[in-house]
């Protein structure tokens, strides 16, 4: 079965075609601002300008027609509505085109997919680290739980928030990351871990008060090592309190080399299996999409104006599964 998957959840576009689980192309185009952060409706404009360029590559890539296609999967919820609305609108006129079904597809549940479809593991938990959501995941009872989460702000956002107050640009994730190899003085923040969750306004509002007064290097250090140690902390609560034996890293932030040592550190410490996809699928990507549509794929034809809706708010724990 071909599938072909959008995702246009945030900054990013991107189509994907899956054969039978095997990841045949995976293209995509990311906006990019070199100061502040983004315009939802800017976004919005730069995926309509790029969408059919991405998806000719895809299908050149894959050396597929669209007419090859057999259903298409496309991210649905949660995220920025203005990008959503342009995904789902290709969507359907794919799926108006061709006569192939759509599937919508949970683009926090696709990130847990493609790190359990190439690591391989059956029942993994994942910390979920990106620009809006920060959540630690695992299936339990039907539906996949959330164990913990952040009560204020993702950890993405609060990178690129920080990054944006200190002219860095966006994305703020890899040139902090850059800046904080060049740290050798850790600067005290605020540490808040209740439970399985954690917060980050507090630290932000520390970081705007201690601006000239240390160097963006040390502060960019301090940064990772306290927000890092909060997600490793409530991951391995979450490992105790669910009996998992497997964790996934997954999400745009999770490319931090930095965090990547400390979650296998903590894995190694407890005996537990750790797996980091490459870059390419811990970013936001379209080939998630597409595997997970696979998944969800009952046979049967939907309407295009039923499944070609999407909810910019709904949640991993909403979303009913039926596939395992």
């Amino acid at each position: 079965m071909i599938v072909l998957g959008i995702e246009s959840t945030a900054h990013t576009f991107g189509v994907s075609i899956v054969n039978n689980g095997r990841i045949l192309s995976n293209e995509k185009s990311l906006y990019t601002t070199e100061k502040g952060g983004f315009v939802p409706s800017k976004v919005a404009d730069y995926h309509v300008e790029n969408a059919p360029l991405v998806l000719k590559k895809a299908l050149v890539k894959a050396n597929v027609s669209i007419n090859d296609v057999d259903i298409i999967g496309f991210s649905n919820s949660p995220g920025i509505g203005h990008s959503l609305r342009i995904g789902a609108l290709v969507a359907r006129l794919i799926a108006l085109k061709t006569g192939k079904p759509l599937v919508p597809v949970n683009h926090c549940i696709a990130h847990l997919e493609i790190g359990r479809h190439l690591s391989g593991f059956k029942d993994p938990l994942l910390l979920y680290a990106s620009g809006a959501n920060t959540q630690i995941i695992a299936f339990e009872a039907g539906r996949y739980r959330v164990f913990g989460e952040t009560l204020d702000v993702g950890i993405g956002n609060f990178l690129d928030t920080f990054a944006r107050e200190y002219g860095l640009g966006f994305p703020g994730g890899p040139r902090i990351m850059d800046y904080a190899s060049k740290g050798e003085n850790y600067v005290e923040l605020p540490y808040i871990v209740k439970g399985m969750d954690i917060s980050l306004g507090g630290m932000l509002t520390k970081l705007k008060s201690l601006k000239n007064k240390y160097s963006v290097e040390d502060l960019c250090y301090s940064v990772q090592e306290t927000v890092f140690s909060m997600l490793v902390e409530v991951t391995e609560r979450a490992l105790a309190h669910t009996g998992k034996k497997q964790v996934v890293l997954g999400g745009g932030v999770g490319c931090n080399t930095r965090l990547q040592e400390m979650l296998r550190l903590m894995c190694e410490e407890r005996g537990v299996d750790f797996f980091v996809p490459s870059n390419e699928f811990l970013v936001d990507n379209a080939a998630m999409i597409a595997l997970t549509a696979s998944y969800k794929y009952d046979g049967v034809s939907s309407d295009v104006s039923v499944a070609g809706r999407f909810d910019p708010y709904l949640r991993t724990d909403e979303v009913e599964i039926n596939y395992r």
